[in-house]
């Protein structure tokens, strides 16, 4: 995918119709001028927020629960070992190590550091930042460890070997950019990265598939696969099983939509599957396939959001015969899928609260086993092992700390491992699920996390979270950060399952897209007016907050119905959408929203755009926007451009730009303390009046 670079105003789409916007020169995201904007912008806001009374205290119990050690180190399963990224006090970017499985499991790891980014970055004189690594199935001897500058999207790859814990000199290595790769064998790789413009989608990712042998010089790599230029990206990806290796190709069309391929004997064959289906995992030679839409294959109708199969070969030979896994009902979902040695992890949705389900393929059927994990919370599935049936589990609520719980597909044994402790006093608190009735008659659900006792008087302040968008769904989840700064002293958390995200399945998410996107933001809208009407809150002690996606979500918030918020955290928001499909990855996004190039769909984008709905002389909030210099998946103009504007038209505002982060806005634990500390500091000075 595309490198990091500076965006020119012509690089990153300028034309004419824009000459009349005095703000574009923002989008220049490490010119001199906008640098010094950024600066001096940052220095403002900072200067109020931090020398606020709260701020320190904030900070210093952000970071003392960030670094704690009573953690639990996140095991992923490669071969015999366990391994873990962890980042502390000592270790402010983090290390890369691993213990053997069996010391994980009987509670006293031995953690050996294959790579420390402290010491790499202090050597090298880069902000490096740990994106993961890709070990070569079956030994795990050789990896391709990724590393950006600063925590963007686009990152550089190299081998490591891991028998002498270093680097290879004259190993693979791929130079900063967007894209993946996968292992074929110890001499090849199968590559989708950026190089140069003719290789690359108009939304900034690799359009071609290469197969890359050790020695080769990246840009004679041979091309296997091409998409086209329009597409949102092309990707190869590999799928080790004992019976065989599976080599398959994925084109993305748009955000939902893609055709599969497999590569067998040198051909590439095209997989017989509806475009906005997904091909999650193969069993037991059983393509394992997500549906988005209702299929109907010969008398049978296989419905939206069911989880189906078919055999590999029949699939190559252009064959349908379906199997039912499970079809939800409409206040289930799907929610993922994860496939052990010999047996399928479903992981469901059932009116917001997560159930697990092993399903076992025996004499041409799914047979399901419900998992025996605690009730009424959010469950994630973690690693899997490729050589057995063992299995890692999270669950958490908003007053549970995390546990992590080990497990056996084939015999459903779960053994808690381990439990977080309670970060914040949540002896007086209590959660409640309540439902608001959208503009159009649609209920909505949502979480209420509040004090046992609390006076429903109106005079509560109360945060508000969404997403609503590309079928993510908002669980209930134990943050010991907002519990100990917000939820112990006296606030009120509200999270709501507005339309766009995935909480019942495709349908929930697909009433939200392009010309309906209205109904997101009526669902928000509702879901703050009832609890407003309920007496837990009022326009005058509401604050909202949300990123990315959900930043655009709040920037319509305020923009539409200003008389219902009086806080609002904005970050590394979507805020221009006339522009969003020039700027970086956006014309990947152009499946959710629609592409404002189409005068019939920019009539829709338009009626709620934030940077064009903004007007002079209206009662907003003072907003407080944040973004990431580094953020190289939305534009941080975004965000630069809103502010400049408003503030133009007289309006007061908050800004802060880190200046690394990428699409996370923070890399280090010192960081995320401190946009929490300027979060809460923000949010109590607006909404207590204090």
């Amino acid at each position: 995918m595309l490198a990091f670079s500076l965006i020119t105003g012509a690089e990153s789409g300028y034309s004419q119709e824009y000459d009349n916007d005095p703000f574009i020169w923002l989008e220049e995201v490490e010119s001199e001028k906008a640098l010094e904007w950024v600066e001096e912008k940052n220095s403002q806001s900072l200067g109020i927020l931090k020398s606020d009374r709260r701020y320190g205290d904030f900070y210093a119990e952000s970071l003392e629960i960030l670094n704690s050690r009573e953690r639990i180190a996140s095991p992923s399963i490669i071969g015999d070992f366990i391994y873990n990224f962890w980042q502390d006090a000592e270790h402010v970017r983090g290390i890369w190590r691993r213990t053997p499985r069996e010391k994980y499991l009987a509670g006293n790891p031995e953690w050996e550091i294959i790579l420390d980014i402290d010491e790499m970055s202090e050597k090298d004189g880069a902000n490096w930042v740990f994106g993961g690594a890709s070990g070569l199935y079956p030994d795990y001897n050789s990896f391709m460890v990724s590393l950006s500058r600063g925590g963007g999207d686009a990152v550089v790859r190299r081998e490591f070997d891991m028998t002498t814990k270093t680097f290879i000199e004259d190993g693979f290595y791929m130079p900063e950019a967007k894209g993946g790769l996968s292992w074929l064998d110890e001499n090849t790789l199968l590559i989708s990265t950026d190089l140069g413009e003719e290789t690359m989608t108009t939304s900034g990712y690799p359009r071609q598939i290469r197969i890359w042998k050790r020695g080769m010089a990246l840009e004679d790599a041979p091309v296997l696969f091409e998409g086209e230029k329009e597409d949102v990206s092309s990707y190869g990806f590999v799928i080790n099983k004992n019976e065989r290796k599976y080599v398959l190709f994925g084109r993305g069309i748009t955000f939902y939509t893609s055709e599969y391929f497999a590569y067998e004997n040198g051909e590439v064959i095209r997989l017989d599957i509806p475009e906005d289906a997904n091909l999650v995992n193969i069993l037991n030679n059983q393509v394992i396939i997500d549906l988005k839409s209702d299929w109907q294959v010969g008398n049978q109708l296989f419905r939206q959001g069911s989880l189906v199969s078919v055999s590999y070969e029949d699939l190559l030979n252009n064959r349908h015969d379906l199997t039912l896994i499970v079809e939800p009902d409409e206040r289930s979902g799907v929610r993922s899928v994860s496939a052990s040695y010999s047996r399928l992890i479903v992981n469901m949705l059932n009116n917001v609260s997560s159930e697990l389900y092993i399903y076992d393929y025996e004499n041409g059927s799914w047979n399901a086993t419900r998992v025996d994990a605690p009730d009424y919370g959010s469950i994630s599935t973690g690693s899997v092992s490729n050589f057995n049936d063992d299995y890692f589990f999270w669950y958490q609520n908003f007053l549970t700390p995390s546990s992590l719980y080990y497990a056996n597909a084939a015999d459903n044994n779960v053994k808690l491992l381990q439990s977080l402790p309670a970060f914040f006093d949540a002896g007086n608190l209590k959660v409640w699920q309540h439902e608001a009735r959208s503009a159009d008659g649609t209920l909505i659900p949502y979480f209420v996390v509040g004090r046992e006792d609390m006076e429903l008087n109106g005079k509560n302040p109360t945060l508000l979270y969404a997403y609503g968008g590309f079928e993510i769904s908002m669980l209930p989840s134990y943050s010991a950060v907002t519990g100990k700064l917000w939820l112990e002293r006296g606030g009120v958390y509200v999270l709501a399952n507005i339309r766009g995200g995935g909480e019942f399945g495709p349908g929930w998410h697909q009433s939200g897209l392009k010309e309906n996107r209205q109904k997101v933001f009526d669902d928000f809208h509702s879901v703050a007016e009832d609890i407003i009407k309920r007496g837990i809150t009022s326009g005058r002690h509401l604050g909202i907050q949300g990123g990315s996606n959900g930043g655009l979500l709040v920037g319509v918030a305020f923009t539409q119905r200003p008389d219902l918020y009086n806080a609002v955290i904005c970050q590394v928001p979507l805020l221009d959408m006339k522009r969003y499909n020039k700027l970086l990855a956006g014309a990947s996004w152009m499946g959710e929203y629609g592409n404002p190039d189409i005068p019939e769909e920019w009539e829709f984008i338009k009626e709620y755009s934030p940077y064009h709905n903004i007007e002079p002389g209206r009662d907003y909030p003072v907003v407080f926007f944040t973004t990431s210099t580094r953020d190289d998946r939305v534009h941080p103009g975004h965000a630069r451009k809103m502010v400049a504007k408003m503030e133009d038209m007289g309006y007061r505002v908050y800004y802060f730009e880190n200046t690394e982060g990428g699409h996370a806005g923070a890399s280090t634990n010192e960081q995320r303390a401190r946009g929490s500390a300027l979060n809460f500091t923000y949010l109590k000075k607006k909404l207590t009046g204090q």
